[in-house]
């Protein structure tokens, strides 16, 4: 979000970490200088203390992980900043989302995996848990350029406080710019830089969106409470993060899909659940239902990496899942983000107009329960099959082979039913179902998995009323090992564009994910748990 800019602003400084542990309990002098960031300002902005023997600052880049320095973690950072992998030897605790720190806003978690790059004064730090409701920082993949102003941020020193309570920051302007460093001066007046905002941001607004250019390292702490009275230099080095952008974004996604058993993944739904939008930077989330009842939503990526698609599990508050026997996603409310059609075990059929991180909407009742949906609803899939540009349809195929469209449910209901193919014997050998755009028609097309392990993509299904499933297009035939496929998920999970990808579930519990899939052929699998 945007803030009020400081009529006279400076950054708290970042060279030297290592702090007495004393001094972490002192009291402020006097008042600070500047204006502070105000509440809710900066959210990614983090505070990390580590072991009570030092402080710095890091900058939130996924739910579950922090970009700062390596030396705020090394033994002697005045010898170097290298950092050994894994557990920090330090309890390192971070506080993200807090501006004020005498509040309770925000999230407090613990640290539990360093992730160093060696050629730099950089780590990732990984979080015991995701923070909620809070926006990562985007990490720019544009270098920064000499005379560029940036914002800097940090929790360190001011010139009149040892350990301030607030978030300070200030605009710099880029100096040199080297192969994995940037020197930094201050461009609003009386701007410094100070001991223990070490791995502060230093970054781009723009329109309100933040945007990473680098991470404080070390600086001349010229006019610091504390420091050398005849220093006047007030400039910083940060460390670059642009040129590695594509590293950050793969550490922070490596382990997100791996020690679950998918097997006990009930249903998997696509779907704009966290605030992602069609054609934006941020790709589909995945809902998924377990079989213990609850639930997860894996929040889409901003990287094109097909091997990560996601960044970030959030457990979705609530259960009864086990209970589901359909789940479809799509967008009823024109909103932009998407919610959940579920058809429960009773027959039931309810509608989630809205469902993200924190949980859902107040369930809407669309058909009761123990009516005929019970016996012979069969599979259902949501996707724009009529074209309606802001709100999406729901595709039933029944146990008898038949098909029906319910157009725009979030306006009828299931009241607009459109039969779009009677009872047919081929019908009944469709074990799976999802709506993707495949083929450019403008409207969604099905895929439709076979009892045969065959696949077919059918192009916008509602096109034709004459003819809704002529031109099929066979992407698998009845030798593959489709046959072993617990679902087939079409959705933009490795880019955000057209052709839609197919998430596979296997039946031995992998994943593997067959990017911009099209009538011209589907690509190779990539494997997402290896």
């Amino acid at each position: 979000m945007s803030v009020t800019r400081p009529h006279l602003a400076w950054a708290t400084g970042l060279a030297a970490t290592t702090i007495a542990a004393g001094l972490l309990t002192g009291s402020p002098a006097n008042a600070v200088v500047g204006d502070a960031a105000k509440d809710g300002s900066f959210q990614f902005a983090a505070k990390l203390d580590i072991g009570g023997q030092r402080s710095c600052s890091a900058a939130l880049v996924a739910q579950q992980w922090l970009v700062t320095a390596a030396s705020c973690f090394a033994d002697d950072p005045a010898l170097g900043s290298k950092v050994a992998p894994g557990t920090p030897k330090l309890k390192t605790i971070a506080t993200v989302g807090r501006a004020d720190l005498t509040r309770e806003s925000g999230s407090v978690v613990d640290v539990v995996e360093l992730v160093p790059r060696q050629d730099r004064d950089l780590v990732m730090a990984k979080l015991a848990s995701p923070v909620i409701g809070i926006t990562p920082a985007g990490v720019g993949s544009n270098a920064p350029l000499q005379g560029e102003e940036l914002w800097s941020a940090g929790f360190g020193r001011t010139k009149d406080e040892w350990v301030p309570d607030r978030l300070h920051y200030a605009k710099f302007t880029v100096g040199a710019v080297k192969d994995t460093t940037v020197s930094l001066s201050g461009k609003s007046e009386g701007a410094a830089a100070c001991q223990g905002d070490t791995g502060g941001p230093a970054f781009r607004d723009i329109g309100g969106r933040y945007e990473l250019v680098g991470i404080n390292s070390r600086s001349w702490q010229g006019g610091c409470f504390g420091s050398d009275e005849k220093e006047t230099r007030t400039g910083a080095i940060d460390t670059r993060v642009d040129d590695i952008a594509s590293w950050i974004q793969t550490t922070s996604s490596r382990d997100l899909l791996r020690g679950k058993t998918w097997t006990d993944a009930q249903h998997m739904v696509p779907g704009y659940f966290t605030g992602g939008s069609p054609g934006g930077s941020r790709h589909m989330d995945l809902f998924v239902a377990w079989k213990d009842g609850s639930a997860s939503i894996f929040q889409g990526a901003d990287h094109n990496n097909p091997k990560y698609p996601f960044t970030a599990e959030y457990k979705v508050a609530g259960s009864g899942w086990q209970y589901a026997t359909s789940v479809a996603g799509g967008n009823f409310t024109g909103s932009g983000t998407d919610g959940l059609v579920v058809r429960w075990r009773t027959g039931e059929v309810t509608r989630f107009s809205h469902v993200d991180q924190n949980g859902f909407s107040k369930e809407e009742q669309l058909r009761p329960a123990n009516d005929t949906w019970v016996k012979y609803a069969k599979l259902m899939t949501v996707g724009r099959y009529t074209g309606n540009a802001q709100r999406d349809d729901l595709l039933v195929v029944w146990v008898n082979g038949s098909i029906s469209l319910f157009s725009d449910v979030g306006a009828n209901g299931l009241k607009q039913e459109k039969q779009l193919q009677t009872a047919m014997q081929a019908g009944t050998y469709i074990e799976q179902i999802s709506a993707g755009e495949f083929t450019g028609k403008g409207t969604a097309d099905l895929l439709v998995r076979w009892a045969n392990g065959s696949a077919s993509i059918f192009p916008g299904v509602n096109s034709d009323p004459a003819k809704p499933f002529r031109d099929e297009i066979q992407i698998r035939d009845d030798k593959s090992a489709w046959k072993n496929t617990l679902s087939v998920t079409a959705g933009a999970f490795a880019t955000n564009a057209r052709p839609s990808d197919i998430l596979v579930r296997w039946s031995d519990g992998n994943l593997g994910l067959y990017p911009a899939v099209s009538a011209s052929g589907t690509p190779p699998e990539v494997e997402l748990l290896k």
